[in-house]
């Protein structure tokens, strides 16, 4: 008998694969998804044996509306509670509003507000921060100052140098008796055992978002925690596209990276903290309770209306991309965005395209370098399209771009972790702020301008004339760009 087996055992295998395919392949028809992307889980599942499978087990699960979080423990607490409800506009709140002209993204405001915890914030001050240089000065100078806490919740934390300086500083502020708390991706990050013990022993409390067998080989597990957020004594918050690591600081004559940061004040710290609390609540597996002085009451003049954006496998809609659809077709002047990433769903390609051809001005800046060869012609595959609509495209040339920015009609403006691309709209926990101001606004079109300074604008032309042998590795990309 086993040698039977052992004699049809590659025959036997590939029966079970196309058996377990098959059973995959259904129910992801079942789904009723997009098509592209149920087309590209079933031709991998169907064409390529055991890997196909085993790309669909770590990749093309889908979690939405599972609830991977328990929420109740921190969403039951009274002064949460309470919290929310001080957050909740007025009628005399609702009228300021309309003075400050915000009546044509009112259907934005409502999108979020009442929705997976995204109240319009009144009460803010707004700080863009360009390039790691800006964004390490401002945090370490506020970090230094902390009295309670600080919370750190980041995508990538690296024991380098400027992750070095960070944790010494952390450690320091810990032995002052500062509250330190720090909830770091698993798979990005990356902390020595010489490092783990430094914080242990320092009292810092950290843990690690879903861990992973072999992480160093894993740089694509799905629902990985994206977002960067840090929140100082309740009062300071900041959150953008800057992760924790040396590639930002532009120095040593290593590779110029572009990137935006936002450090706020003001009532949107408190949603801010609330996040991370949901998050922490999640990692570390305790029930925790909440402290008053995480949320404090801002004394601040600044009027910036301010919403926090988030998404990610546990909430019940896509809320970042939903909110990037209804920037994109309420515009009426301008749409200016910028992606390290630009794999757009077709609800997003053909917004920015009924825009273009609505009238409607749309540049777009994508990278001319990327660090994924996959990514970069999936991307331009999009580029024709787009360019025969009237969209004008935009490639980074001075190093990478990896801002996450849209700045729409002189009010609006988004900044964030979130890509233009599937796995951040559906996949990655990512967060964005949104921002409803024209002085904000103003300083982002001056920074977008900046960028296309040290950009290539591609005449449509010779786009169009590019080489066959790019034509084909786009296609191909292009076919397994929602698997990207």
């Amino acid at each position: 008998m086993w040698d039977l087996i052992t004699e049809h055992l590659g025959k036997l295998l590939i029966g079970i694969n196309y058996l377990l395919a098959l059973g995959a392949a259904f129910t992801i028809v079942l789904r009723n998804v997009n098509p592209n992307r149920t087309l590209s889980y079933v031709l991998a599942l169907l064409l390529v044996p055991f890997l196909g499978l085993l790309f669909y087990v770590f990749f093309g699960q889908e979690y939405r509306r599972t609830r991977i979080f328990k929420k109740k423990n921190v969403l039951n607490q009274e002064n949460i509670k309470n919290w929310q409800q001080s957050l909740v506009l007025d009628q005399k709140q609702i009228d300021e509003l309309k003075d400050k002209d915000l009546r044509d993204k009112a259907k934005l405001i409502r999108l979020l507000h009442d929705t997976e915890h995204s109240p319009l914030t009144l009460k803010n001050e707004v700080e863009i921060l360009i390039n790691g240089e800006e964004k390490f000065k401002r945090l370490f100078e506020d970090v230094g100052k902390a009295k309670l806490s600080v919370h750190l919740e980041y995508y990538i934390i690296r024991d380098d140098e400027i992750g070095t300086e960070l944790i010494d500083l952390l450690c320091e502020k810990a032995g002052e008796g500062v509250e330190v708390k720090i909830n770091y991706d698993y798979v990005a990050s990356n902390f020595s055992s010489v490092t783990r013990k430094r914080l242990q022993e320092a009292g810092i409390i950290f843990y690690p978002f879903m861990p992973v067998y072999f992480p160093k080989f894993a740089s694509k597990f799905n629902h990985r925690n994206h977002r960067k957020i840090a929140v100082i004594d309740g009062e300071i918050g900041y959150v953008g596209g800057i992760n924790i690591g040396d590639e930002y600081l532009n120095a040593h004559g290593k590779r110029y990276w572009r990137d935006t940061h936002l450090r706020v004040r003001g009532e949107s710290v408190g949603v801010l903290q609330f996040h991370f609390l949901l998050n922490w609540d999640f990692v570390s597996e305790e029930d925790l309770v909440i402290k008053d002085e995480w949320f404090v009451e801002p004394e601040i003049t600044g009027k910036i209306p301010v919403q926090i954006a988030v998404s990610g496998p546990d909430t019940d809609w896509a809320h970042i991309m939903e909110a990037m659809f209804v920037a994109i077709t309420s515009a009426d002047d301008y749409l200016y965005l910028t992606t390290p990433y630009f794999i757009p769903n077709d609800e997003i390609l053909m917004a920015l395209i009924a825009a273009a051809r609505s009238g409607v001005e749309v540049k777009v800046l994508i990278p001319g370098h990327s660090d994924s060869w996959a990514a970069k012609y999936a991307s331009f595959s999009y580029i024709e399209e787009m360019l025969r609509a009237g969209i004008e495209v935009y490639l980074y040339d001075k190093g990478i771009i990896h801002a996450k920015t849209m700045v729409v009609d002189g009010i609006f403006s988004t900044v964030g972790t979130s890509n233009v691309d599937y796995r951040s709209f559906n996949i990655n926990f990512e967060i964005n702020a949104l921002i409803y101001d024209e002085h904000i606004a103003a300083k982002m079109v001056n920074s977008f301008n900046n960028d296309l300074q040290e950009s290539i604008k591609l005449d449509p032309e010779e786009w169009y004339q590019r080489p066959f042998k790019q034509k084909l590795k786009e296609s191909f990309c292009r076919l397994w760009a929602p698997l990207l």
